[in-house]
């Protein structure tokens, strides 16, 4: 019998988080063969509503989901845990300044990169889903750092990636299984850069470079860029709730491929810590293709930019350093 894995959901009474924990207990992110300990944690005045998802599941009868359990403390829910979607942040409430948003995201991140390294084990993967996800990323690695590697630490840009592929395949008449190689570069925010100029399409039967299958440079430049960017802001307002069905789609996506690698010939879309690779800043947590074989990534190499991808990925960097460092400035006044 296998041994089953602990699988740690934070904010798991919200939309995401809900839509998230099914795909973890139905075996659709490990495997059909692969029991997993579903351990659920949000804030205590959501425990009723936990408790309502943990019937849930219960009920849906999963061969696959060995236990569930509702959690309001750090201490049982990161104790032994393999696996952690942390989706739990505080939202951009109105009149809310930027840095009063990150100065309230340090205090959620800093605690649980802290309980991290005490509770969990070292071998432990984490995707950050809440945003700004990929400055909380960096702190929960900072505060982890000692006992978890930077390296298990991830931010979501699996979303935006898929939201570009879907725009390729809608442009050119095809269907998602035809497009690959996008590459989503930077911060999980409008300075994104949805990149298809080592994508490929296939179309009747042939394989061609996106532009060429596309046709239209212009439109690849311009509304492809700000419709993958805007398009959570574009939901909202036709839905009044945030995408909670792709982003929960995608976080599973992104774990899926993290525990089981990439298909031969593909990359996919992460924000993990820069290795220095393109000349972004070491340990600065940024999205770049990645290849993952054997639980892990590495960071796709060799590709060459025009001018536009040049000031586009400099624009991107440049926010993730500012926000890196007022979040740094965040936990030093709060003393945190």
């Amino acid at each position: 019998m296998t041994a089953p894995l602990r699988v740690l959901v934070t904010g798991a009474a919200g939309q995401i988080g809900y839509s998230i924990v099914i795909r973890i207990a139905d075996g659709t992110v490990f495997g059909k063969d692969q029991p997993v300990q579903l351990v659920l944690l949000d804030v205590p005045q959501c425990s009723n509503v936990l408790e309502g998802v943990v019937f849930e599941l219960q009920d849906c009868a999963l061969p696959t989901l060995h236990s569930v359990e509702a959690v309001t403390e750090e201490k049982p829910a990161f104790t032994g845990i393999d696996y952690a979607f942390l989706v739990g942040a505080m939202p951009r409430r109105e009149g809310m300044e930027r840095k009063d948003l990150l100065a309230a995201n340090v205090k959620i991140f800093k605690s649980q990169g802290k309980a991290l390294a005490e509770y969990a084990k070292p071998t432990t993967k984490v995707i950050v889903v809440g945003n700004p996800a990929n400055t909380n990323a960096f702190i929960a690695a900072k505060y982890a750092a000692g006992k978890i590697p930077a390296k298990n630490f991830s931010a979501m840009t699996r979303l935006d990636h898929n939201r570009a592929l879907a725009q390729l395949a809608l442009k050119t008449g095809t269907t998602i299984g035809d497009v690959k190689n996008v590459i989503i570069w930077g911060n999980h925010s409008g300075t994104q850069f949805p990149d298809v100029t080592h994508a490929t399409v296939k179309k009747n039967g042939t394989e061609t470079d996106a532009y060429s299958a596309v046709g239209d440079n212009a439109f690849l430049q311009g509304p492809f860029i700000a419709t993958v960017q805007k398009r959570g802001g574009v939901i909202i307002e036709k839905r009044k709730l945030s995408s909670a069905m792709s982003a929960a789609k995608a976080a599973c996506d992104h774990i899926h491929d993290w525990h089981f690698g990439t298909k031969a010939g593909e990359h996919v879309s992460m924000a993990v810590p820069s290795d220095g690779s393109y000349g972004i800043p070491q340990g600065l947590i940024f999205s770049f293709p990645v290849t993952i074989e054997g639980g892990e990534w590495k960071i796709v190499q060799g590709l060459s930019f025009d001018d536009f991808a040049k000031g586009k990925i400099a624009a991107t960097t440049k926010e993730l350093e500012e926000e890196r460092d007022d979040a740094l400035k965040a936990c030093d006044d709060a003393n945190i």
